[in-house]
């Protein structure tokens, strides 16, 4: 497979890409966070996780191996521990050696964390306490989720062909405020029952943060933005509207600004897909409607994920779980990893062309017609693959690739 340099550029940066997982058009201003301009050698922190989640990592770097070779560069990947792995190691969920690799890093890449085996701890010794603490400690306070419907596994949704064919959605959700965040909170016995509480908050700033966001990614992608709230029922929600139309009419005017309650957002996402481009809305929301809009494609195995702050390195994972039921047993799709590993390097490293390159070695497989027993259809005439040979055919197509002298 050869690839020419301004068609390697068309699929990084140009609208209209064949590249199905490219950007609209470029690399976001976002890209003014970029943790590091481009170089010879990065450090990389990787957190394998919990279930699945050493298998895809396994599969991710032998993949990253590959890309390293063919284009002169270096990632120096080091493990740390995070969730349930890190809760047996340490009894901490996100140790203080992890958060300080991480900040000492360039980039994180992350698998998934979780499982059974945990679930009836303390709350401060759950697996997801620990995610809490990396993005509140990292400053993570954008979540970027692309959900667009590939071709090649339109059969793979629930719904109707008419309906998801040609889907292209970005969720935008923030990250580090609202009910998670907020306090007070907690359990308490009033009148001799128990009484458990959480504070929906959010203050201007940090709403005006995630709305340049908003409105940047919206600006360089269909230029249509929603934001989705509930400022019929909530003041928190009243405020985020009022920040967030100032935000965009005054400072994204080429940006069409849509308002959406979130119970409607969530039918509308099921009924008719296509009317969304960019998606803004808040933590608790954003986690609900990004989740839903990621099963428009079929499969939580196959969605990237990017966590970005104002600077230093953001943190990149999948969609899906840890998927316990499944771990050892070489079932677990990697791509989803493998195509955070790709905005890892297009968002945090500068590598546009690199991503570009590691997207379309994904699709090349998904053309082959090789897949994982999530994305696979009965009678689809496709072979079923396991993660390491997925992530072992992902590399042979790289290997495939001649890759310009430019990169």
């Amino acid at each position: 497979m050869k690839i020419s340099p301004a068609t390697l550029a068309a699929l990084a940066l140009a609208a209209g890409s064949t590249n199905a997982f490219a950007p609209a058009s470029p690399t976001r201003s976002i890209s003014s966070l970029n943790a590091v301009s481009k170089k010879d050698t990065y450090q990389i922190t990787l957190l394998p996780g919990d279930g699945i989640g050493p298998e895809i990592m396994s599969a991710c770097k032998e993949v990253l191996g590959t890309l390293q070779k063919k284009c002169g560069f270096e990632l120096e990947m080091t493990d740390a521990l995070i969730g349930g792995a890190a809760i047996d190691a340490k009894n901490d969920p996100f140790p203080d050696e992890s958060l300080e690799q991480c900040r000492n890093s360039d980039s994180v890449l992350l698998s998934c964390i979780g499982g059974y085996k945990w679930d009836s701890n303390p709350r401060e010794l759950r697996p997801e306490s620990g995610l809490l603490k990396m993005r509140k400690e990292m400053g993570l306070f954008a979540n970027l989720r692309p959900a667009k419907v590939l071709p090649q596994l339109i059969n793979a949704s629930t719904l109707k062909k008419e309906i998801v064919e040609g889907v292209d959605v970005m969720c935008v959700r923030e990250l580090t405020g609202d009910v998670y965040f907020g306090t007070p909170k907690g359990i308490d016995v009033v009148d001799g029952e128990r009484v458990g509480y959480n504070n929906m908050i959010y203050r201007e700033s940090e709403i005006k943060r995630i709305a340049r966001v908003a409105g940047d990614v919206a600006s360089k992608r269909g230029g249509k933005l929603c934001s989705v709230d509930k400022a019929n029922v909530l003041d928190v929600s009243q405020l985020w509207r009022d920040v967030v139309t100032d935000i965009i009419t005054k400072e994204f005017s080429d940006v069409e600004l849509s308002h959406m309650y979130v119970d409607n957002a969530a039918m509308q996402l099921i009924r008719w897909p296509k009317q969304f481009d960019t998606i803004v809305t808040g933590n608790i929301f954003g986690d609900i409607l990004s989740d839903e809009a990621s099963m428009l494609v079929g499969s939580l195995g196959m969605l990237p994920s990017a966590s970005i702050g104002e600077s230093g390195p953001g943190v990149f994972e999948p969609c899906h779980g840890s998927a316990p039921d499944i771990a050892g047993e070489d079932k677990a799709n990697p791509l989803a990893l493998i195509l955070s590993a790709a905005m890892m390097l297009r968002y945090d490293l500068d590598r546009a062309e690199e991503a570009a390159l590691l997207e379309t070695a994904v699709e090349a497989v998904l053309d082959e017609g090789l897949r994982t027993a999530d994305i696979k259809q009965e009678g689809d005439g496709c072979k079923l693959v396991g993660c390491i040979e997925m992530g072992q055919a992902v590399a042979a197509q790289l290997e495939k690739i001649e890759v310009p002298v430019e990169v």
